[in-house]
């Protein structure tokens, strides 16, 4: 067999299944669309779901995919074995009620080893125990021994999540050669070794189990393979490790260039460039498909990747940000298959670079809290770091656990591992069951069943079409009929009506005969083409079958098409003055105004607002025409359209065209020339997540509006400052400065009371083993002027321990200070707050030095007073 490199084996993966009917479809993003169950696509058929469930119209009954995919249960794992990875791309082959077992088959077979040339004898397949038709295609049609076709159970060889599609599959394997085996009798298909290879797993899903475990024939059964493309190269390349495969080398032995190691030199090091160069071709795959670094949701899973990957470098030496730069190779080995990354690759490199500066913060942060562990273990003759305060390094700031025993080992101590090991299982059960797999998108909803039902959308060329009606749900059950008061969903055979997409909400309107009237909130769109009217009968009967008139809210169309075709003009702009790096993270557009999220690093300065918002004005007044040209996804890419991060458009799209200013793929509504804008004005510009950006605007009657409020508002102010319009600014300025003098005699009064107050408290400092103790309830200060306090006091009375509390807002606010040699000698009052807020119910802590905290019970200040006296006499040696 010849040694293919991924980039040969994805591509001839694909032509191979094009030329036996199937329409190749890009890659899905890796954000699910319109799927509740999964965080992220981990698997080539994810994607697909809503085509194999019926509830929307495939493309093609025959399709052919390489999906990006993310899995992250093995994280852990990663880096340590030479299989586990969290990004990977899965080839695959599906039906959507097409063909079946005997053409998937004799396929599979075909291409492994007539394209692939894998050498046949040692080729071996698995079977579901009794399915006899699987096995007479093997044997009687490809010609595969029955001694290399094993019969497995359920557990094995039977695809199904709870209830709804499943069935039988087909695993193929490949024997690696006995060196590469356990060396028992028993080692076959299926044993745990490293010689037979599963590589690629057909499901047929001939079966739907209901509710009581039956398993029914489904009409129409459905193809779904699966073989992943890491692994299939590792045997055509005849290498023992993922990281071993050409384009994954490539980018490990970049990392070691970087960190001047070589792979397979040190074990240590090894496992520090398998983490990198696996999370970084993840990285670079999520932000490219609009991902954000975050602290929840898919968010946090690419933060993860991010921090693990930057930690695991500082452990090579590489202290300063570096991932960014390796994202260079990875575009550069994946750019063929996936052109996007090489678009947004500045974009990409940005956003990862940002993020590892302020892991280097956390990081840093992580540091002091280790030192003050290392404090704590010397002043109390203890060498044993706790687990569980071993685990908080690792969760919280990032910490791996070799970096904290490294660390350690320099002061002579260890890390109670055995603890550590138990936090982190822990953490792995919550996981899991926090994150059970979700039946919802199996689970048939009332659209999907109506197999035979579309709507004709012609509301891009008329407000108003007479109709059928198709069906109507009332309470999530199909009727026949509804009368006036009722809420329902109508589904027409032809409509006017936008249903909600794209970032552009639905049209009202209203549906109406002679006998019913009907007033139209919404439109949504359901499973394939179908569009679902949502709103209340007004008057009459409405009837499955009636023929009716569809009239859409023409002021409201126009409204929302003027901020729909600004948006795209306001793209362009942004483009034009930030960067290319800005693209669409985001929009709503409504007939009020359009909301418009992009991506960007900083807030849009005032100067940068105006010329963005000029530009978008002038090219209102320029008049220019919009045309809408229908063509080939791929002809209005080479032509320059704009598509967006998360949208998938098939074969023929839409092109919005604004001259050669503004290109974009759209299927929403716009005006026909650009002067029916009327006005654009900025109203807001805000961030929404790290590297995301918001402007929101208003245009035409809502411009206008916006302004006159202004307008009144500023007449408002005239008459409170009794100024002009002209002398606003001036007058405002006048009265801030004042403020900030009034501020400023505040502020000296403040240090003024705080010093005279200081001078008491030094003569009731209590003196303990040569350490002063300070205590007292100060209801005249605040927590800032506390801390001043005892800033003061610390100064004054050199070697101390204080805790100060005050009432404020029905809490006690408590603060505590210990100066250093305090600190050598056991104080720690970060522990000291911590206990006296519990005292108080309330919560508190910090570092050894200083510490703040909240007690609720009132009544308890005295108390937890004299409590933090006990705990200083307690812990001072």
């Amino acid at each position: 067999m010849e040694k293919l490199g991924m980039n040969e084996i994805r591509e001839k993966y694909l032509s191979f299944f094009e030329s036996k009917g199937h329409l190749r479809l890009p890659s899905f993003s890796l954000v699910p669309k319109n799927d509740k169950s999964l965080l992220l696509i981990n698997a080539g058929m994810a994607p697909l779901k809503p085509y194999f469930t019926g509830k929307e119209i495939p493309p093609s009954r025959r399709v052919t995919t390489c999906q990006k995919c993310i899995r992250t249960p093995d994280i852990d794992r990663v880096g340590k074995t030479a299989r586990h990875g969290t990004f990977f791309e899965m080839l695959g082959n599906f039906s959507f009620g097409d063909y079946f077992k005997k053409e998937a088959i004799p396929w599979a077979w075909e291409f492994v080893t007539k394209v692939l040339e894998l050498p046949e004898d040692r080729l071996w397949v698995t079977i579901y125990e009794n399915d006899d038709e699987a096995f007479e295609i093997w044997n009687k049609v490809v010609g595969l021994p029955p001694e290399r076709i094993v019969r497995m159970g359920k557990e094995d060889n039977f695809w199904e999540i709870g209830t709804g599609p499943c069935g039988p599959c087909s695993e193929i394997y490949f024997d690696r050669g006995e060196d590469k085996g356990c060396g028992k009798p028993t080692c076959g298909v299926g044993c745990d070794c490293d010689r037979f290879i599963e590589f690629w797993n057909l499901v047929f899903t001939q079966f739907d189990k209901d509710a009581e475990g039956n398993y029914n024939p489904l009409p129409k059964p459905n193809i779904d393979t699966g073989m992943g493309l890491e692994r299939i190269a590792t045997i055509m390349q005849e290498v023992d490790s993922i990281f071993d495969v050409d384009v994954i080398r490539g980018i490990t032995d970049y990392v070691g260039k970087m960190a001047g190691v070589k792979y397979g030199a040190d074990k240590k090091s090894d496992v520090s460039l398998r983490v990198i160069t696996d999370h970084i071709r993840g990285v670079t795959f999520m932000i490219s498909d609009g991902i954000l670094p975050s602290n929840e949701g898919r968010g946090y899973v690419l933060r993860r990747l991010l921090r693990r990957a930057a930690r695991y470098g500082k452990l090579l030496g590489l202290d300063r940000p570096f991932l960014y730069d390796v994202v260079d190779v990875v575009v550069e080995h994946y750019k063929g298959a996936y052109p996007e990354i090489q678009e947004r690759k500045e974009y990409i490199k940005k956003v990862i670079k940002k993020e590892e500066e302020r892991f280097k913060e956390t990081i840093d942060q992580g540091l002091d809290i280790l030192d003050g562990y290392i404090n704590d273990l010397k002043a109390s003759g203890k060498n044993v770091l706790e687990g569980s305060k071993a685990f908080k390094l690792y969760d919280t700031y990032g910490f791996p656990i070799e970096l904290t025993k490294e660390i350690l080992s320099e002061s002579g101590m260890s890390v109670d591992e055995d603890g550590y090991q138990k936090e982190l299982e822990n953490q792995r059960l919550r996981a899991r069951s926090s994150r059970k797999e979700d039946n919802a998108l199996w689970e048939k909803d009332i659209y999907s069943t109506m197999k035979d039902i579309e709507t004709k959308f012609v509301g891009y060329e008329a407000f108003k079409s007479d109709a059928k009606v198709l069906a109507i749900i009332k309470d999530d059950e199909l009727v026949n009929s509804a009368e006036a008061g009722e809420e329902v969903n109508i589904i027409l055979d032809m409509t006017p009506f936008y249903a909600e997409s794209g970032g552009q909400v639905g049209d009202s309107g209203i549906i109406k005969s002679e006998d019913v009237y009907i007033n139209i909130k919404d439109c949504k769109k359901a499973g394939g083409n179908k569009f679902v009217h949502i709103g209340t009968i007004e008057r009459g009967i409405l009837n499955v079958g009636d023929t009716v008139e569809a009239i859409i809210d023409e002021k409201n169309r126009m409204s929302t098409a003027r901020n729909h075709t600004a948006t795209h003009l306001l793209h362009s702009a942004l483009r034009k003055f930030i960067g290319d790096h800005v693209h669409q993270a985001g929009s709503l557009v409504t007939p009020d105004r359009l909301r418009f999220d992009f991506t960007h690093y900083q807030a849009l300065t005032a100067y940068e607002i105006k010329m963005i918002e000029d530009e978008v004005n002038e090219k209102i007044y320029e008049s220019i025409g919009v045309s809408i040209d229908i063509m080939s996804q791929d002809e209005a890419i080479k032509k320059g359209a704009m598509a967006l991060f998360q949208e998938k458009y098939g074969d023929v799209v839409r092109v919005v065209n604004i001259s050669d200013y503004s290109k974009e793929l759209c299927g929403g509504t716009h005006v026909t020339n650009t002067i029916q804008i009327g006005a654009f004005k900025i109203i807001a510009e805000s961030g929404v997540a790290a590297g995301v950006r918001r402007i929101e605007a208003v245009t035409g009657l809502g411009a206008l509006e916006f302004l006159n409020k202004k307008g009144e508002l500023i007449s408002n102010i005239e008459q409170i400052l009794k100024v002009n319009e002209k002398d606003i600014v001036d007058r405002i300025a006048d009265l801030s400065q004042t403020i900030k003098d009034l501020e400023r005699q505040l502020e000296q009064l403040k240090s003024k009371v705080v010093l005279s107050m200081s001078d008491k408290l030094i003569n009731s400092a209590e003196d303990i083993n040569g350490i002063k103790f300070v205590s007292a309830t100060l209801n005249d200060l605040d927590v800032d002027e506390l801390k001043m306090m005892g800033d003061i006091l610390k100064d004054r009375l050199k070697s101390t321990v204080i805790i100060l509390a005050t009432i404020r807002d029905e809490k006690i606010n408590f603060v505590g200070m210990a100066t250093k040699d305090a600190i050598e000698r056991g104080i720690n009052v970060g522990n000291i707050i911590r206990e006296i807020c519990q005292v108080a119910d309330g919560k508190g802590g910090g570092r050894a030095d200083m510490a703040q905290g909240v007690g609720n019970n009132l009544e308890k200040i005295n108390i937890a007073l004299e409590t933090s006296r006990s705990l200083f006499i307690e812990k001072l040696k």
